[in-house]
């Protein structure tokens, strides 16, 4: 996120909400995926809430190695490099993948990430950092509306519905579709539809469904986007 951005988007930000004060939001992505979902689904769902987001890729302080191999010392140091430049930052990757999870799960994670935070940034990550690791990965947000797949063209047909919403059924909530290897969310999708493309299909699909959907489906994200809504109510003031 280079510096010479802000000043735009502050305008774009005042533009788009009548000048209005609004909260400045960097959801740090774990990779192209996830920064065409909070372009295309997720800025506009905030917008109409006083709320500015826009999306950095994690990266090396090098510029190198855009995306992926996600551990909480990586993700410390690009938001600590990323910090002066927002008014607030969350995350968006995956909990499946995450290299140091050892035995921990998504909440420990996300504690340990603000903890270490804070060793590195001071006291202020508290409340002006949320780490937030998706349950399992991004491909379960996309369960919330099985037949969203449709956006799949060359492999969609009833047979191929009629699979997904089986996997959907056989689980409370989209979050605890598993992680393992092969029945990770996106590994049941794949062997569904062959022709499946994250970064191709995966925000279509997402801006089929809606944030209201997945709220609905998936609890732990609902909670993290009424996290983020709170942020526009009480974060105007950072000093």
């Amino acid at each position: 996120m280079a510096g010479g951005r802000l000043p735009s988007l502050r305008y774009l930000a005042q533009r788009e909400c009548g000048r209005v004060t609004v909260v400045r939001i960097c959801v740090v992505c774990e990779g192209q995926t996830e920064v065409e979902f909070v372009k295309t689904t997720l800025a506009p769902y905030f917008s109409s809430h006083g709320i500015w987001v826009h999306p950095s890729i994690l990266r090396a302080p090098s510029g190198r190695h855009r995306g992926g191999r996600v551990s909480i010392e990586r993700l410390v140091n690009f938001i600590a490099h990323e910090y002066h430049d927002a008014e607030r930052l969350t995350t968006l990757v995956d909990f499946y993948g995450f290299e140091d999870r050892s035995g921990r799960n998504p909440e420990e994670l996300e504690t340990a990430i603000r903890q270490a935070l804070v060793e590195k940034i001071g006291e202020d990550a508290q409340r002006l950092v949320l780490p937030y690791l998706q349950v399992h990965e991004f491909e379960a947000l996309l369960f919330s509306d099985p037949s969203a797949f449709e956006w799949v063209l060359d492999e969609w047909n009833e047979k191929a519905y009629q699979r997904l919403l089986a996997v959907r059924q056989g689980f409370n909530t989209p979050e605890e579709i598993n992680d393992r290897p092969e029945t990770a969310p996106s590994k049941r999708i794949e062997q569904i539809l062959r022709s499946y493309s994250k970064p191709e299909h995966g925000p279509i699909i997402a801006e089929a469904i809606g944030i209201e959907r997945m709220r609905q489906e998936c609890p732990r994200f609902n909670r993290w986007i009424e996290d983020l809504r709170a942020w526009g109510n009480d974060g105007k003031d950072r000093p």
